[in-house]
C-alpha cells in the first residue's frame, strides 16, 4: 500500500517538475517566451479557451467524429479478427496482407480520403476508421488465439451451444486483451481524426490547433495540445480502470 502511494507520489512529482522546468525556462528567458509561453500562462489560456462556445463546439465535433469512427471500427475489426483466428485458410491468406498494411504509414492515404469523401465529417470519420481497424483486427486475432483450447473442449463436451461458447468462454477469456486493445485503438483513432482535422477541415479541435499554429498563437497552440493530452489520458485511465476490474478473468 505504502509502495503504491510512493509510486503515485513519484509520478506526480515528475509531472510537477516538468511544469516547473517549463515555467523556469520561459520566465528566465532561457527559451524565448514567444516560442515557449510559460506553463502558468498556458494553463490560464486553457481555462479561457474552455469557456469559449466556439472551442466547446469544436470539441463536440471532434468527440462526435472520434466516437463514430471508433463505434464503426471496433465491431467490424473484431469480426474480421475473429474470422481470421477461427479459419486457418482465411488466416493464411489475410495475415501477411494485414501485416503489410499495418506497416504502411496511414497518413499517406489521407489525400485519397479527401478526394473520395471531400472535406467534412465523412472524410474525418473514414480516416479515423482506417487508422483504427488494423490494430483492432490484429488485437482481436491475438485475443481469440489466446483462448485456451481446454476451455473450449470442455464447453463443447458438455454440449454448449455456439452462443454459450461465445459468451461464457470466448468473451471472458478475451475481454482483458480486448480492453487493452481498445485502449491502444482509441489512441490510433484519436490520432487519425485529429490528423484529418489538421490536414483539411473547417471545424474540430484539430483544425483549431492547426490554425493557432499557422498564426503563431503559441499559448493557444500549447493549451490545445494540453487539452488533447488530457482527453487522451482520461480515456486511457478509464479503460485501465475497467481492465483492472476484469483482470481476475485472466485466470
Amino acid at each position: 500500500m505504502q509502495s503504491g502511494l510512493g509510486v503515485k507520489a513519484a509520478r506526480i512529482a515528475i509531472v510537477v517538475a516538468l511544469f516547473a522546468i517549463w515555467e523556469i525556462l520561459s520566465r528566465t528567458g532561457i527559451v524565448n517566451p514567444r516560442l515557449l509561453p510559460s506553463a502558468s500562462d498556458t494553463l490560464a489560456t486553457l481555462g479561457d479557451l474552455l469557456q469559449r462556445p466556439s472551442v466547446r463546439k469544436d470539441l463536440a465535433v471532434t468527440a462526435t467524429e472520434v466516437v463514430t469512427a471508433f463505434a464503426l471500427a471496433v465491431p467490424v475489426g473484431a469480426l474480421i479478427g475473429f474470422l481470421i483466428a477461427e479459419n486457418r485458410y482465411f488466416a493464411d491468406v489475410a495475415k501477411p496482407l494485414l501485416f503489410f498494411a499495418f506497416s504502411i504509414p496511414k497518413s499517406i492515404f489521407l489525400p485519397m480520403f479527401i478526394l473520395v469523401f471531400g472535406v467534412g465529417f465523412s472524410q474525418k470519420v473514414g480516416f479515423g476508421f482506417f487508422s483504427t481497424i488494423f490494430i483492432v483486427i490484429m488485437s482481436t486475432t491475438t485475443a481469440v488465439e489466446s483462448v485456451k483450447v481446454e476451455h473450449l473442449t470442455v464447453a463443447r463436451s458438455y454440449g454448449a451451444t455456439p452462443m454459450q461458447t461465445a459468451f461464457r468462454v470466448y468473451l471472458p477469456s478475451m475481454l482483458p486483451v480486448l480492453l487493452e486493445a481498445l485502449r491502444i485503438s482509441m489512441i490510433f483513432n484519436l490520432t487519425g481524426v485529429i490528423l484529418a482535422e489538421m490536414y483539411a477541415s473547417r471545424d474540430g479541435i484539430g483544425h483549431q490547433i492547426a490554425t493557432w499554429g499557422e498564426n503563431f498563437q503559441m499559448r493557444q497552440l500549447l493549451a490545445g495540445v494540453l487539452m488533447i493530452a488530457a482527453i487522451a489520458i482520461a480515456f486511457n485511465e478509464l479503460v485501465r480502470w475497467v481492465e483492472t476490474r476484469c483482470s481476475h478473468w485472466r485466470t
